[in-house]
């Protein structure tokens, strides 16, 4: 594991609370409340069932499982121990069924290198050292031909404001120090680092959160929360 490309404070961090990954009255309710935008904009552009897929930074398995029940094979991987025993244990429950594997998304890349027809990578590429490294890895993990799905946060003033200090201090919708601002990433750079992973960009999506409805939304705003859908060059 030397060199990894994990920061080990981060993964301590989402670790420490774990065991809360499927309460949807947690820290991880934001998580929950977006999982079925975000499902379904992946599976309305790259329909999920028969498809193998694998989710890059999976955490407690949360979009992994919801994947599985559209039809997926799924694997998901991570780097914290902790996460991905509470993700074994809610799929034994749930009888969902995905492979969870401990492992970095550039080791994966090497020994199954074009397996997958969908990589998804959400909220984790702003939580690593080395973004590009990982966008390289899920691009080297698909097909030809194959979708890549990522989600951030961009950086600028509103982004500050909203995901730091709105969801963290004043709403506490996430733990404070949940977020790094200088670790946000633009769309023109995720944009970049696509591209020069061999990765067509084909459509960005905004997300968004009213706080007098509580209601997350996909939208065209990309100033804050979005996402990347990308395919791969045949």
């Amino acid at each position: 594991m030397q060199n990894m490309n994990a920061d080990p404070l981060e993964l301590k961090k989402f670790s420490d609370i774990a065991h809360q990954w499927w309460d949807p009255t947690s820290e991880f309710r934001p998580l929950h409340e977006i999982n079925p935008l975000r499902l379904e904009w992946i599976n309305s552009r790259a329909p999920l069932a028969g498809k193998t897929v694998v989710d890059v930074g999976c955490g407690g398995g949360i979009l992994a499982e919801s994947m599985a029940k559209k039809g997926a094979k799924v694997t998901g991987i991570d780097l914290s121990e902790k996460a991905l025993k509470v993700a074994d244990l809610h799929s034994l429950e749930s009888g969902v069924q995905v492979r969870y594997e401990l492992i970095a998304a550039e080791a994966l890349a090497a020994r199954e290198a074009g397996q997958f027809d969908i990589v998804t990578c959400m909220e984790m590429l702003e939580h690593v050292p080395d973004p590009s490294a990982i966008v390289h890895a899920c691009a080297q993990l698909v097909k030809p031909g194959g979708h890549v799905f990522f989600s951030t946060i961009n950086r600028n003033p509103k982004s500050y404001l909203h995901a730091v200090l709105g969801a963290e201090y004043i709403l506490r919708l996430l733990p404070k120090g949940t977020h790094d601002y200088a670790k946000f990433i633009t769309p023109a750079e995720l944009s970049q680092f696509a591209r020069l992973a061999g990765l067509d960009v084909e459509a960005l999506k905004g997300m968004g959160f009213n706080p007098l409805t509580k209601i997350y939304s996909l939208n065209s705003d990309t100033s804050v929360n979005y996402l990347v859908a990308c395919r791969k060059s045949v």
